[in-house]
């Protein structure tokens, strides 16, 4: 009775191996050697297919606005604050129909709101806007201040999305 579990045992982890086996050359990419792959080795690494790029089109510092939906760019010199909208993989321009984006921050504990009034880009369609403009001392001052943690606050197709300013300690000084 016994040799009689071994044998079972064994034939249900020979048919368990081999099964899966088979998915792992099915899902190995074309050209590579499966022969190089054994069953006592973890799963190869699945990449990510998402490109995340550290700055947006405009040499500015990224804001993920939900799921990576769409992305923000923030730009900024010693006058004013610029913010891009753009799509998802943070490539391309995505006008919208708001007249204007919040940022939020806090100066000194206090909280401080700037709307930054939508100011066309070429290209964009009448009546929107992917960029976003003020000429504000005291926000360019603020803007790389870790204690401000300045929040963006933009409706894109009715849906309101809140997104984190990183601070970018590249960014102070920088003229865009």
């Amino acid at each position: 009775m016994r040799s009689y579990h071994y044998t079972l045992f064994a034939a249900v982890i020979t048919v368990f191996v081999s099964g899966c086996g088979d998915k792992t050359s099915e899902t190995t990419s074309a050209g590579t050697d499966d022969s190089s792959i054994t069953m006592d080795a973890p799963p190869p690494t699945t990449v990510d297919v998402h490109v995340h790029p550290t700055e947006g089109p405009h040499h500015g510092s990224l804001i993920e606005l939900g799921n990576e939906e769409y992305h923000a760019e923030l730009v900024h010199d010693d006058k004013s604050v610029t913010i891009y909208i753009l799509n998802g993989p943070a490539t391309e321009a995505v006008p919208i129909d708001a007249k204007e984006v919040t940022i939020n921050l806090l100066d000194d504990g206090t909280p401080e709101q700037f709307k930054l009034a939508a100011s066309a880009d070429a290209g964009d369609p009448s009546g929107k806007s992917s960029r976003f403009t003020i000429l504000d001392a005291e926000l360019v001052g603020h803007i790389d201040d870790e204690s401000a943690a300045p929040k963006l606050m933009v409706t894109i197709n009715g849906t309101p999305y809140r997104g984190e300013l990183a601070h970018d300690h590249d960014h102070a000084g920088h003229d865009h």
